[in-house]
């Protein structure tokens, strides 16, 4: 077929460029996400998750810490982190039962973006830790 032979020429010269010419810019694009990682997973140490940094690739998992696995799945937290701080993860019980108890969040936003929404998820935690806090309103029925 045509995958097999008579390629376009332009097509395998460019593709000979490519796989020539390609080092400095893996570099760079390795260095970027680095350097993203590093700036999500401080963010999370810093309000008190324990994480840790891969080694490459574009994703963190990142543990739910304890208190919050008591209090519902990875599916609801994510879910929470949604709607109550704006920031969208992968619940890692997607990805089959070994990933209940983590997120897997993605290193495609610029660093300023991952600090942003790392402040958004410290918010969001503490909002709702203080809502559960709260006492619930005792109401006397009797009459």
């Amino acid at each position: 077929g045509y995958y097999d032979y008579g390629m376009f020429q332009a097509i395998q010269i460019a593709a000979i460029v490519a796989l020539r010419d390609t080092e400095a810019a893996v570099e760079r694009q390795a260095k970027i996400y680095q350097s993203r990682r590093d700036a999500l997973v401080d963010g999370l140490r810093r309000i008190g998750w324990e994480v840790e940094p891969p080694r490459a690739g574009m994703f963190v998992w990142a543990k739910i810490p304890d208190k919050w696995l008591q209090r519902m799945n990875t599916m609801d937290f994510a879910m929470m982190l949604l709607e109550h701080g704006d920031v969208a993860v992968s619940p890692g019980s997607g990805f089959g039962p070994a990933g209940e108890g983590y997120l897997r969040m993605a290193l495609v936003e610029n660093e300023s973006r991952l600090r942003q929404a790392v402040r958004q998820i410290g918010r969001c935690l503490e909002r709702m830790e203080e809502k559960w806090a709260r006492p619930a309103l005792a109401v006397d029925w009797s009459i």
